[in-house]
């Protein structure tokens, strides 16, 4: 399994929570296996993608950049950084 973290700090008025319009989308990628959204204590916001293998994570990728260029714009948010990890543990 694979993951894509992506950093965000949500511009003022913004949460940073993704519209059920955002999550369905990128849920419905192939190989999507789950995704969360983390809120800091410091404002900042992350997001996790998990996927099946790393044909999916790579074959996701054009996808995911046009959701999160339209979501960050959408919500003035400032797109601070994207990895992408290997899963090494999942415990259920």
């Amino acid at each position: 399994m694979f993951a894509r973290v992506s950093t965000y700090r949500p511009g003022p008025g913004s949460t940073g929570a993704p519209s059920a319009a955002t999550v369905s989308q990128v849920l419905g990628l192939a190989g999507c296996k789950g995704i969360y959204y983390l809120l800091g204590k410091d404002g900042k916001s992350l997001s996790v993608t998990l996927w099946d293998d790393e044909a999916a994570l790579a074959g996701s990728e054009q996808a995911v950049e046009k959701i999160r260029t339209e979501t960050t714009a959408g919500q003035h948010m400032e797109v601070l950084g994207v990895e992408e990890f290997e899963v090494l543990t999942k415990e259920p």
